[in-house]
């Protein structure tokens, strides 16, 4: 055996324990022959081909002193009895109580590596899209917003877990676990556990957005929770697929054999070149459902003005835009003013002064827009000018 593959095993060792040795083996056909109560367990795998059935012993005391030694020689028999690899093998022992999802970033790499900030950013991204999956499973009517509960908060600190990279590519492996407890035979509980939950719902929300940049589906918005949606989920991908040399992301599941197999996660969710643009059109859509109209008030900067041709002549308007906060992120903000606000919208461009705006805050057409009884707080902008903005000299734009 070469060291690579001791070393390979010694890693899989590392990261299992017997339970879940033990529990692969109940899932795979094995029978348990013999056992010895927290010490050892003799498991039998019959063949059907005429061959001698294979047995092996799985060390339980984790005290013993040489316990290590047959911990690793178990699983280098069950890797040579079944054909794997050592990381084929903790897939498929990890899978019987966990279910696994793998992100591959495509993309030219000469020695398997990725940039350290990529890969940092990255980690934020599918953590960001964990967290989402797992409110909406928890409430799909719900926006995702507003304070995590506690079984979210318990799902994101303890049940997902980080995996072994694969090769290929670059492959981020995530194991979201789904408890030890193995259900009596003939016993099944009319709910899935809720990190299972969290994943078919991960899936669902996949497979539905990759749809939707292909083609649009105004009944999506209807109950955009049932389908997996939300902003959360979508801005995640739109953050993964940022670097210009990632060529594809292809998204696949690997279901764990303790719990029915769904219906969804069953084929590899591709987003390739001509997806990533489409991710903010779909985001979008979706933060105008999750977005009604509410009373903000904006603090920004005035980028753009133009004349409003539409509006009474007898007073000057301007559809203006401002750059501003919304939702902790920078956003372009519409609108129409008129009067003095317009005038003071002209002051704060020319100067280059911030701009304090109040209103009904929407998404509609694509684009955010304040609406409604706007105002203007002209207080910071009148102290900076020390004059009244509203004579003649201010000029027109």
């Amino acid at each position: 055996m070469s060291r690579s593959t001791l070393e390979s095993y010694r890693e899989a060792a590392g990261a299992l324990a017997p339970t879940a040795v033990s529990q692969f083996l109940a899932a795979h056909q094995w029978e348990l022959e013999a056992t010895q109560a927290d010490v050892k367990q003799i498991w039998r795998l019959p063949r059907g081909d005429g061959a001698a059935d294979a047995r092996i012993m799985l060390p339980l005391a984790t005290d013993y002193v040489d316990f290590k030694q047959r911990f690793n020689d178990t699983l280098f028999a069950l890797g040579s009895i079944h054909d794997w690899d050592a990381v084929e093998l903790y897939e498929q022992i990890v899978a019987t109580r966990a279910d696994l999802f793998f992100v591959r970033l495509d993309q030219a790499m000469l020695d398997g590596t990725i940039p350290f900030r990529q890969a940092e950013l990255a980690l934020e991204s599918l953590y960001k899209m964990m967290r989402s999956a797992a409110k909406t499973a928890e409430n799909p009517a719900g926006s995702g917003k507003g304070r995590t509960s506690a079984s979210v908060t318990d799902f994101l600190e303890e049940d997902v877990r980080l995996g072994h990279t694969k090769r290929g590519s670059f492959i981020f492996t995530i194991v979201s676990r789904l408890g030890d407890q193995v259900p009596e035979s003939g016993v099944t509980d009319e709910l899935s556990p809720f990190p299972r939950r969290v994943m078919e719902t991960l899936a669902r929300g996949l497979e539905t957005t990759r749809q939707l940049t292909q083609q649009w589906d105004e009944s999506v918005l209807e109950s955009p929770g049932s389908r997996g949606l939300s902003t959360g989920l979508v801005e995640s991908l739109e953050e993964l697929t940022k670097p210009a040399h990632l060529r594809q992301l292809d998204l696949s599941f690997e279901w764990a054999a303790a719990e029915r197999r769904p219906d969804v996660g069953l084929a590899t969710i591709v987003m390739d070149r001509d997806i990533f643009p489409e991710l903010p059109a779909v985001r979008e859509r979706l933060v105008r459902q999750e977005e009604p109209a509410r009373r903000v008030t904006l603090l920004g900067a005035v980028k753009k003005l133009s004349r409003d041709d539409s509006a009474n002549d007898d007073e000057d308007t301007a559809l203006v835009t401002v750059a501003a906060d919304v939702n902790r992120k920078q956003r372009l903000v519409h609108m129409t003013l008129s009067g003095p606000d317009h005038d003071w919208a002209i002051l704060a461009y020319q100067q280059r002064l911030p701009f304090t705006v109040s209103g009904d805050l929407s998404f509609e057409r694509g684009a955010w827009r304040l609406t409604g009884d706007i105002s203007v707080d002209a207080s910071f902008l009148q102290h900076h000018v020390g004059r009244d903005v509203h004579s003649p000299e201010n000029g027109d734009h």
